[in-house]
């Protein structure tokens, strides 16, 4: 079988399997967000946290709540690192320095899981699974949260109440990440993923002297890395580990465990607004771009031209022999198309155009399925925008899901797309005009360049993946870009949720003759035009300095 097959089965097998799950999840993430039956445990976890879920919050409460909530899991995580030596199960590290520490806080908490330190050698495992896990699942939760209120803020009228963000996260984590983490675990254990709490042991003598290896819960871990589209690793070779990735079969499980719950969403979305058409056409964008990524992707890495490209298959550098090209371009596309940021292959060693694939895909705003929730929101943001910009064409006041689109709601939309490309190309631009952040790129030119682009795209958009040539650990990378993932998540946060409120408030306008039906497949192709023209003319010349340089040299 030729490489190029494998790939095409392996990407039938994936569109199957997400089109098998897309309608049963989606409804029954609908009836969990709207549901108004609370389970014991559930009512447990309220009255510890001292909240009542039956409360509805406007935008100023649930805004709170959210940042409020964010706000302790960064002080917690990062005093559990600096006191990590202290900590029981701590496998001997020490505690963590503060610029890392600050930096991993802020990661995972911002569903980013940026890591500039091997987690095999410098966290134990209270820290791993106490600290970093826990923050997985939550993290996930409040962007599902965000985009529930979102849809509520479409769907509902002449209120501003957005729902209970208690209730929202208690429920998102209990009945949805929960139950299916828990048995992606069990298939991920299956296929070779270890699950253990074992110590350091030596595993023999090996070129270069001893080599130790430490276990861990693992697979428990990775489950919810991927479906929560967080990406943190384990291990320090991420999901390229066979540790975390044994095989083609769980290389192919992981990514639909990516793109299962983004994807299912928009279903979510289309029952609660009672329009499933809706739905379909957000997924019909999103569909479109990701295959067009794909397709890209699989050009690029399999027909780049030499006799080393030749004999290998393709561009084969930096890629793991189990999963191959295919394998690792599909993997490649759906973490950089959500804020997943796991990885099986490095991305620095793509092509041009495939390490460009990569960059695009996140500063896209990584909605195509997106991440865990804000994929979600992020789609329907432009979707607003592409409204807008439809009724200016035709000269009438735009309307989406019987909602007048004002000056109001345009603001909050435009102030969510310039937050990103703001911290990612100001950064950039700092970073590479002082002279100490640049000794840290591993090569000059485009590829050095497109090194610190990435990593600020990265952070800013809360993907948390790396083209890894780049030496992080230091105290500006570790600061700066903790401090773009931090405005990055919660800065667009509050721009989504402030459009929800003013959505929420109005009364619904009756459809005419003239209401744009975006519905139609026409709607979702002006859809996926204004995705990739507004982010082109934003990133491209950046895009040209770094990896379309580098591409049309090669």
């Amino acid at each position: 079988m030729s490489p190029q097959l494998a790939g095409l089965l392996q990407l039938t097998a994936l569109i199957s399997a997400l089109a098998l799950s897309y309608r049963p999840l989606g409804d029954y993430m609908a009836r969990v967000y709207s549901s108004e039956k609370h389970y014991r445990p559930e009512k447990w976890i309220y009255r510890f946290i001292g909240a009542d879920p039956a409360a509805e919050m406007r935008l100023p409460a649930y805004l709170r709540a959210v940042l409020a909530l964010s706000a302790v899991s960064v002080l917690l995580l990062y005093l559990m690192q600096r006191a990590q030596g202290s900590l029981p199960g701590s496998l001997g590290f020490s505690s963590i320095d503060p610029d890392q520490a600050f930096n991993t806080a802020a990661s995972f908490v911002t569903n980013t899981n940026w890591q500039s330190y091997a987690g095999e050698q410098t966290m134990g495992h209270v820290l791993q699974t106490g600290g970093l896990a826990v923050q997985n699942f939550l993290s996930a939760a409040v962007g599902m949260a965000v985009a529930v209120a979102l849809v509520r803020g479409f769907a509902r009228s002449r209120t501003g109440e957005l729902g209970n963000f208690w209730a929202d996260l208690v429920r998102g984590t209990v009945r949805i990440l929960l139950p299916i983490a828990a048995a992606g675990a069990i298939v991920l254990v299956a296929c070779g993923a270890i699950q253990n709490f074992s110590g350091i042991h030596p595993v023999g003598q090996f070129t270069g002297g001893p080599q130790e290896w430490n276990g861990g819960a693992v697979a428990s871990q990775e489950a919810i890395k991927e479906l929560g589209t967080n990406g943190g690793g384990y291990f320090n070779a991420n999901s390229a580990h066979p540790f975390e990735n044994p095989n083609p079969l769980s290389n192919l499980f992981e990514i639909f465990l990516i793109l299962l719950i983004p994807s299912a969403l928009t279903r979510t979305f289309g029952r609660m607004v009672g329009s499933l058409k809706q739905g379909y056409a957000i997924l019909g964008a999103m569909a479109a771009i990701w295959l067009g990524f794909t397709a890209l992707m699989m050009w690029a890495e399999f027909a780049h031209q030499g006799p080393a490209f030749e004999i290998a298959g393709g561009a084969m550098e930096g890629k793991e022999t189990r999963f191959g090209i295919a394998g690792s371009s599909l993997f490649a596309v759906a973490t950089t198309l959500t804020s997943t940021g796991a990885v099986n292959s490095f991305h620095s060693s793509y092509t041009g155009f495939g390490g460009g694939i990569t960059m695009l895909g996140m500063q896209l705003g990584e909605i195509a399925p997106g991440g865990v929730g804000s994929g979600l929101y992020g789609m329907l943001v432009m979707a607003v925008i592409a409204v807008f910009i439809a009724g200016l064409m035709v000269g009438r006041t735009p309307e989406y899901l019987g909602k007048k689109i004002g000056a109001r709601q345009i603001k909050h939309a435009a102030c969510y797309l310039l937050v990103t490309p703001a911290l990612v190309l100001g950064f950039t631009a700092v970073a590479l005009a002082l002279p100490t952040p640049a000794d840290s790129m591993a090569t000059t030119g485009a590829h050095g360049f497109s090194e610190i682009l990435y990593a600020y795209t990265s952070a800013a958009n809360n993907n948390g993946s790396a083209f890894a040539g780049l030496d992080a650990d230091t105290q500006w990378f570790n600061t700066t870009l903790g401090i773009a993932m931090l405005l990055g998540r919660f800065l667009p946060m509050v721009f989504v949720l402030a459009l929800a409120g003013s959505l929420a408030e109005q009364r619904p306008v009756p459809e005419t003759t003239g209401t744009l039906r975006t519905d139609k497949p026409l709607y979702a192709g002006l859809l996926v035009g204004t995705v990739l023209i507004i982010t082109g003319l934003t990133y491209f010349p950046a895009l040209a300095l770094g990896p379309l340089a580098e591409g049309l040299a090669s």
